[in-house]
């Protein structure tokens, strides 16, 4: 059991913020179902320790718990539900992924998914249709909206294949989601298409806003480079192993500017780096891929070696 949380631990270290979001959303998955499933065996209603990790319409409910404005688009609890939007969210964040960078795509997910828990929240409470009715918003339908949208304002004429359909220009898949959402609000679940429209919302104004220069995800990654950050610091002061691998740059090695074109030296340990010099090489051929790049233009092989290097540094 120990070995199959480390390398579930490893592969999360090493995986993409788009897949790294997709494994979040599996894991909150799993133990909402094994939470319902002892709850069932058990004879106790699991609903009640559900619906906290659940966004609630009534404004009263949400001060109590206003996490959930954060936890309701991680959770799940139907197998199709979150099988349909993990498909979704994989494919439409792919193609997001050509025109803008992972941190913008792991920033739209967090502001799209407050948006549209939001503009749930304000219809709830605003139109009479709902006066009666106390809804739980649970899903990433929002979060996952609002890069669809982005994807398609950015590039309307950009084709994508379509089983059944052939080749569709985003602007029309988008165009035809928002249109079913909008219909669909007086049926069941307006809860959720409600919310659809609200991350459809955000999508839109981060595309005209970062025409301008203004990025509105730009506070969200501020705000979980800050929590990552402390956590590491905290790790490190602990002193526990396993932890993520730190990469540091030796600057003495950076100023020397070594010809790329010479052949490399034989592997010899540099005082105080922990690593040889064909380790520290290949250090910096993958770091400088990944400023140009992003981390997510890394092989498989490039990751593990990346993985493998730091580790020794470490």
């Amino acid at each position: 059991m120990a070995d199959i949380i480390d390398t579930l631990r490893s592969r999360f270290k090493m995986a993409s913020l788009l897949a790294r979001i997709i494994y979040v959303n599996v894991g909150v998955f799993v133990v909402l179902r094994i939470i319902g499933l002892v709850g069932f065996l058990f004879g106790f209603n699991a609903d009640s320790i559900i619906s906290y990790v659940e966004l609630p319409s009534s404004p009263a409910m949400f001060i109590v718990q206003p996490w959930s404005i954060i936890t309701y688009m991680f959770a799940h609890y139907d197998i199709f539900h979150i099988l349909f939007n993990m498909l979704c969210l994989w494919w439409m964040g792919q193609l997001f992924l050509q025109f803008f960078s992972p941190r913008h795509l792991t920033g739209l997910y967090f502001v799209g998914g407050i948006g549209g828990g939001l503009l749930y929240m304000l219809a709830y409470n605003l139109f009479p249709a709902f006066s009666a009715h106390t809804g739980m918003l649970l899903g990433a339908s929002a979060s996952i909206m609002a890069i669809v949208v982005a994807a398609a304002v950015y590039a309307p004429n950009y084709k994508v294949m379509l089983l059944f359909f052939g080749s569709i220009s985003l602007k029309w898949i988008a165009i035809a989601i928002i249109f079913i959402d909008l219909i669909s609000i007086s049926g069941g679940n307006a809860g959720g298409h409600i919310s659809h429209i609200g991350g459809a919302a955000v999508g839109l104004l981060f595309v005209l806003l970062l025409r301008r220069g203004v990025d509105i995800t730009r506070w969200m990654n501020a705000i979980i480079d800050f929590l990552v950050n402390s956590y590491n610091r905290m790790f490190s002061r602990s002193g526990g192993g396993g932890g993520a691998p730190r990469i540091r740059i030796n600057p003495t090695y950076r100023k020397r500017g070594r010809n790329r074109s010479q052949a490399a030296p034989e592997p010899t340990r540099r005082s105080g780096t922990g690593m040889s010099a064909e380790d520290e090489r290949i250090m910096d051929e993958i770091l400088k891929k990944i400023k140009v790049s992003g981390y997510s233009a890394l092989t498989d092989e490039e990751k593990e070696r990346l993985f493998s290097v730091s580790r020794k540094k470490n």
